[in-house]
């Protein structure tokens, strides 16, 4: 049976709820789409505000060939049949999630879309500036999509059927402005329960199960513990929480993207090498991709837990940038600025410079005293 979602989806523009800011009148892909621009761009913005559907209209209005694929299970084979189908029309390809393909994919598609053989509409919740390789991204326009406010998503709701203003308050605030699950919410509560009233909207939402939700609470305190639980060193916990994250669909270069951050900010000079595994750890993971970089990441969580810590990196720098912030642009010292002229040399430029000198901290003489590094 055809989902409720699928049904009600907008067929044109003028069906289309939010996002005005691309889609209103003169904006970027109202304008793409009246004049039948032919190009390739990248929809980020949060799950449920309309990527799909916009890039389904878009598709249409070019009477292009579309194929959709999902980033997570996509394969090079697949880019390579799409790549190799033989019609008349633009070829276009929505990859959703496509900050989940790995750089050897993306490079395997970067070809096809340079020459214009494949017309690439990519979807991402990521910052696709992290997660798409600059070759790629160099050939796309990024569009941002918005959250939906809350008359969007009672006016999409209101095409689910005749719902009480009680009602459609709560989905919205169950929803958290996710279109998607907002009409899922309706469409099981009609069929698990003979009609849609606000008692049944909250026992269906109370009593399902709660996913992670990589953009809520649970998403926060499972990285939280996980960095704490490296911190403390303890290995066992790390690991838990690790898994937690990796099953419940998070991405896995955010965890090692942590895990740099970690190295330097928790390890630090206590063991420097630290930073040359993280940083190992997420150029396999990138590479490699789930579910085999589980094993990388596994493999540099139990080894920044065991490592001796020091935050005196970290807090040295925050000591610093204080002052920075206090004192604003304090005079260098003459003796090491950069004599470059004549005039600059008579300045007193780059005089009785001494890289030897034990006994001047080459600080601005307002801060001479200070110990940032201690």
């Amino acid at each position: 049976m055809e989902p409720l979602a699928s049904k009600i989806r907008p067929m044109n523009l003028k069906e289309y709820v939010g996002q005005k800011h691309l889609v209103g009148e003169n904006k970027p892909i109202y304008n793409a789409i009246k004049n039948k621009q032919q190009f390739s761009f990248i929809l980020f913005g949060p799950p449920g505000v309309g990527k799909t559907t916009l890039a389904k209209i878009y598709a249409k209005s070019l009477d292009a060939e579309l194929f959709e694929l999902s980033a997570v299970s996509a394969k090079k084979s697949d880019i390579q049949k799409i790549a190799e189908y033989s019609c008349l029309k633009p070829k276009i390809l929505f990859l959703d999630e496509i900050h989940r393909f790995n750089k050897a994919q993306q490079d395997y598609l970067l070809p096809h879309v340079e020459s214009g053989n494949i017309t690439l509409i990519g979807a991402t919740t990521e910052n696709p500036s992290f997660e798409v390789i600059p070759a790629l991204m160099s050939r796309c326009r990024v569009y941002v999509l918005n959250d939906l406010s809350k008359d969007e998503i009672f006016e999409i709701l209101s095409k689910t059927g005749k719902l009480s203003k009680q009602s459609k308050e709560f989905v919205f605030s169950a929803t958290n402005g996710d279109a998607r699950q907002a009409i899922s919410i309706i469409e099981n509560v009609k069929n698990l329960y003979s009609k849609i009233t606000l008692e049944n909207l909250k026992d269906f939402v109370q009593n399902k199960f709660l996913k992670y939700d990589k953009t809520g609470e649970e998403h926060h305190n499972t990285i939280s513990a996980f960095i704490k639980s490296m911190r403390a060193s303890k290995t066992d916990a790390a690991l838990y929480y690790l898994s937690r994250m990796i099953n419940s669909g998070e991405d896995p270069k955010f965890i090692a993207r942590r895990m740099v951050i970690f190295a330097s900010e928790d390890i630090g000079l206590a063991k420097p090498n630290a930073l040359l595994i993280a940083n190992n750890v997420f150029r396999a993971v990138e590479t490699i991709g789930l579910p085999e970089a589980s094993i990388n990441l596994a493999h540099g969580v139990i080894y920044l837990s065991q490592c001796p810590k020091d935050r005196r990196v970290v807090e040295s720098l925050e000591r610093v940038n204080q002052d920075v912030l206090n004192y604003g642009n304090l005079k260098i010292p003459l003796k090491l600025r950069n004599a470059t002229t004549k005039f600059n040399k008579d300045q007193g430029y780059g005089k009785e410079y001494d890289m030897y000198d034990k006994d001047d901290s080459f600080l601005p003489k307002e801060i001479n005293k200070k110990k940032y590094f201690k």
